[in-house]
C-alpha cells in the first residue's frame, strides 16, 4: 500500500512524454562512504546516507532543475502506471547541482528522503521528470534496487552509530608529495555531517571543509581506481585514488602517497 507523506505525496496514473530511459545493474558500493547506485551510458542516479544525485543525459536537463528549484520523483509500477510521487523543492529540499554537473537533492526532513527509498526499493521503475510539465529528464529501472537500498541502509545505520557527534580536524594517514612546495595532506570523510561539507582536508596543518563527490567526472568514464573527489570550500580539488592495499592522492598536477 502507498503510503501518503505530506503533501508532497500524489497517488495517480498517468502517462507522460519520455526523453530517455536507462537499464543497467544497480549496485552498492560500502566504502569510503555508503552509496547505492545505477549508471548507463548517459545518465547515473546515486542514492547517498542523506542525499541522492542525478546525473541527466544533458547539462542543460540539470540546469532547468537548478533553476526551477523542483524535480517530481515518480515511482512507476510498469511502463505506464504511476504508484505515486514525491515532489521536491524549495519547501522541503536543497536542490543544486555538483561537480559542475549532476543535481544533488538533500532532503531536509529525514523522513521524506527514507519514503523516498522505500519507493524506489518496492516499485519497478523511477521517473524523474519537470516539476512543472510532464516530461520526463529520464527513466532508471528499479529491478535489484531494494537489495542495493537495503545495504545501504544498514551501512548508513551503522555509520551513524560509530561516527562521532561532531569532527573536527581529521586524523589518520598522512599523504606526502607535491614539486617544489612539499605538503603533508591529511583528510576524512564525516559519518554526520551538519550540511553539505561532508569532509575535511588538512595541508600542512591547515583544515578545510570539503565536500564528497563520487560522480565528479560527470557521464564520462572515471580513470582507473578513481574512488571519491573532495572539493574544498575553497575551490581546491583532491582525486582519492585506490588499487588494491595501496591508495593517494591527486592534487593539482602531483600525486601524493602515504607518508615513510
Amino acid at each position: 500500500m502507498i503510503h501518503h507523506h505530506t503533501s508532497a505525496f500524489i497517488l495517480s496514473v498517468a502517462s507522460f512524454a519520455v526523453c530517455s530511459s536507462a537499464f543497467a545493474v544497480w549496485s552498492f558500493n560500502a566504502s569510503p562512504s555508503p552509496l547505492a547506485f545505477i549508471q548507463s551510458g548517459d545518465m547515473s542516479l546515486e542514492l547517498q546516507c542523506d542525499r541522492m544525485r542525478f546525473a541527466p543525459a544533458g547539462y542543460e536537463d540539470a540546469q532547468d532543475i537548478a533553476n526551477k528549484q523542483g524535480l517530481s520523483i515518480r515511482f512507476m509500477k510498469n511502463g505506464s502506471k504511476e504508484a505515486g510521487a514525491f515532489q521536491a523543492g524549495q519547501e522541503n529540499a536543497d536542490i543544486r547541482i555538483v561537480d559542475n554537473f549532476p543535481v544533488e537533492v538533500t532532503f531536509k526532513d529525514a523522513a521524506d528522503y527514507e519514503f523516498v527509498l522505500g519507493q524506489i526499493g518496492e516499485n519497478a521503475a523511477l521517473n524523474l521528470s519537470m516539476i512543472d510539465e510532464d516530461v520526463s529528464y529520464g527513466i532508471f529501472d528499479l529491478k535489484g534496487s531494494a537489495a542495493a537500498i537495503n545495504s545501504l541502509r544498514s551501512a548508513c545505520s551503522q555509520q551513524a552509530e560509530k561516527a562521532p557527534a561532531r569532527v573536527e580536524a581529521p586524523e589518520g594517514v598522512v599523504y606526502c608529495g607535491g614539486g617544489a612546495i612539499e605538503r603533508q595532506i591529511e583528510y576524512r570523510i564525516l559519518g554526520k555531517p551538519e550540511d553539505k561539507w561532508d569532509a575535511r582536508v588538512t595541508v600542512n596543518g591547515e583544515t578545510i571543509r570539503a565536500m564528497t563527490s563520487y560522480s565528479y567526472f560527470g557521464n564520462a568514464k572515471p580513470p582507473a581506481n578513481f574512488v571519491v573527489a573532495l572539493l574544498g570550500e575553497d575551490r581546491s580539488e583532491f582525486l582519492v585514488f585506490r588499487e588494491g592495499n595501496e591508495d593517494w592522492l591527486e592534487f593539482g598536477d602531483y600525486t601524493s602517497r602515504k607518508c615513510t
